[in-house]
């Protein structure tokens, strides 16, 4: 047992002399929340390809910074892109 606590203690002080103070990330705010004019529309391909990556998919709601309700109006701009010809459905 106190080989155990000693083994422990010792870690212990490597781990503080080791440990980096993590920062919270920043809150990203909804692109279009701040631009009230802003509307979603699946004819407008260049603000669609902001939230498309280089293979074809959807960027998720996380990673984008966009609210849920402009996240689904997003996702079905972007759909209708993709079937009417305008973005397509895999990369490159």
């Amino acid at each position: 047992m106190d080989k155990n606590k000693n083994f422990k203690n010792a870690n212990a002080d490597v781990d503080d002399k080791t440990k980096k103070v993590r920062r919270a990330p920043k809150k990203k705010v909804c692109l279009f929340c701040t631009e009230k004019n802003s509307v979603i529309d699946y004819k407008d391909v260049n603000k669609l390809k902001r939230f498309v990556t280089e293979k074809g998919k959807i960027i998720p709601r996380r990673a984008s910074g966009v609210c849920a309700p402009h996240q689904r109006d997003l996702q079905n701009a972007i759909k209708r892109a993709r079937f009417m010809g305008l973005l397509p459905f895999k990369g490159e």
